[in-house]
């Protein structure tokens, strides 16, 4: 999962993608990165290992000429966390300067890595992204349009695309949609983001969220719709709404936080706790899912866990040594909510368990009489190949493990997870056009055996509480 935007015909292009990409940190926190291009066609990138903030200051920003500009904020799904994959991507080719920024993954990932080789190409990174640029670059077709349409049909999977072609910015949303892209303006100015909270930011105006084979072109202001990728099934990915999106966007067209909040009175319905004191979430994620809970069920909602901001997100920290460092310091218990209390806690979905299970600890400690823990997804069955790095399903303590043992595991008195009818309903819209292959192991396309441990090399990476 990554997060991108771009800009298009605005005079500080640069500075409204940096922007974009603070306000899209959460989707990545490994690298960014910033290509800008002028109405010359001369591009000039920057990018760099760490959070926006370590990587860009106001003298690099300003060096970043441009009206054009593409961004990139970096959490590996497939190449691993090398800064040679660190996006976007800047060549040269016959056409001028390409730029490329992707967020998913491709499950052919490495069978095209083995053409392009047979085919003499000579790539430099690791990421699977990088196959757009050959593939673009070695097409026969004559305008930079249908060189990214024959490329983009090669892939398989799921790829949101940001790409430059001299000043000219395309979009381009794969045909069943896994992950959200949107299109907003500010006065002259066209940008693209991967949430509308990243529109927000530099006061753009959502216009429109990109579907399904979506395939945009924008020039000096102008968005064209050109011909859309073959048409599929829509998957849209329901973990974008249950975890990964930021609460104040709107992601396939409803609100990340209404969203939240029904699932939360939906597992209330599902899952009462008798006699609780109080309902809290492990923050943030779950916060709505607790509110929506704790509204549902008549319990006061307390914050009995208390996060440390400074402390970045267990899901998409790249290394296990380091996240399993995090998560001791990530959160506290208050002592004063929980002692002597029977308590609901809320948390968005359980992949390993050994975050949970910590996190039960420090409750007890802190004097809980009774711990109810509450799960606001169905149980985590099987892994996600479209960008979501998942463990291996050896490693998903749902995929081996019933209801019954989990709950000893955690040590916990209760144990509720959402059922999978009730997340995909928790939707306001059509609950048909999801993804939700990670509950029910249910893929909308063919998994190659060796997407597991693809040629562009995935890295297990996962939230586990």
């Amino acid at each position: 999962m990554c997060g991108i935007f771009g800009v298009a015909n605005h005079p500080e292009a640069a500075r409204l993608a940096y922007l974009g990409l603070y306000a899209l940190q959460h989707r990545g926190q490994e690298a960014a990165g910033i290509v800008a291009v002028d109405d010359q066609g001369v591009a000039r990138v920057h990018k760099g290992s760490g959070l926006v903030s370590d990587v860009f200051n106001e003298d690099v920003v300003r060096s970043l000429e441009g009206t054009t500009a593409v961004g990139h904020t970096r959490y590996s799904t497939a190449g691993g966390s090398a800064e040679v994959n660190t996006q976007p991507f800047l060549v040269r080719y016959r056409e001028g300067t390409l730029a490329i920024a992707h967020n998913g993954n491709l499950t052919n990932a490495a069978a095209l890595r083995r053409a392009l080789i047979a085919e003499g190409s000579l790539l430099q990174s690791t990421a699977d992204t990088e196959a757009f640029i050959h593939l673009i670059a070695r097409s026969r077709q004559e305008t930079p349009e249908d060189q990214i349409r024959e490329a983009v049909l090669r892939a398989e999977g799921a790829y949101s695309l940001l790409l430059t072609v001299g000043r000219v910015l395309y979009a381009v949303v794969d045909p069943r949609g896994f992950r959200p892209l949107v299109l907003g303006r500010v006065d002259d100015a066209i940008v693209v983001a991967s949430e509308s909270c990243a529109l927000d930011i530099v006061g753009a105006k959502q216009v429109c969220a990109l579907e399904p084979g979506s395939f945009v072109r924008i020039d000096r202001g102008k968005v064209e719709d050109l011909e859309p990728l073959p048409s599929r099934e829509s998957r849209r990915c329901v973990f974008e709404l249950v975890y990964f999106s930021r609460p104040d966007s709107v992601v396939f067209g409803e609100s990340v936080h209404q969203y939240r909040l029904e699932l939360g009175r939906q597992l209330a319905r599902e899952h009462p706790v008798s006699g609780a004191d109080c309902v809290f979430s492990v923050p943030d994620s779950s916060n709505a899912a607790a509110l929506g809970y704790a509204r549902e069920a008549g319990i006061p909602l307390e914050h009995g866990l208390i996060r440390n901001h400074y402390v970045g997100r267990t899901f998409i920290h790249p290394v296990q040594a380091g996240r399993d460092a995090k998560v001791k310091i990530k959160y506290n218990a208050v002592r004063e909510i929980i002692a002597g209390k029977s308590v609901v806690v809320v948390d968005d979905s359980i992949v390993r368990g050994t975050t949970s299970r910590g996190l039960v600890r420090m409750i007890r400690e802190a004097g809980a009489r009774a711990v109810h823990f509450r799960v606001a997804s169905p149980p985590t069955t099987a892994p996600c190949y479209y960008g979501i790095d998942t463990p291996t399903r050896e490693e998903l303590i749902a995929s081996s493990h019933p209801v019954e043992e989990i709950r000893r595991f955690l040590s916990v008195d209760s144990l509720g997870y959402l059922s999978l009818e009730g997340m995909l309903h928790a939707s306001a819209a059509d609950p048909n056009r999801f993804c939700h292959a990670c509950f029910s192991g249910e893929y909308p396309t063919d998994i190659p055996p060796e997407a597991t441990t693809s040629g562009f090399v995935a890295e297990a990476v996962i939230h586990d509480s």
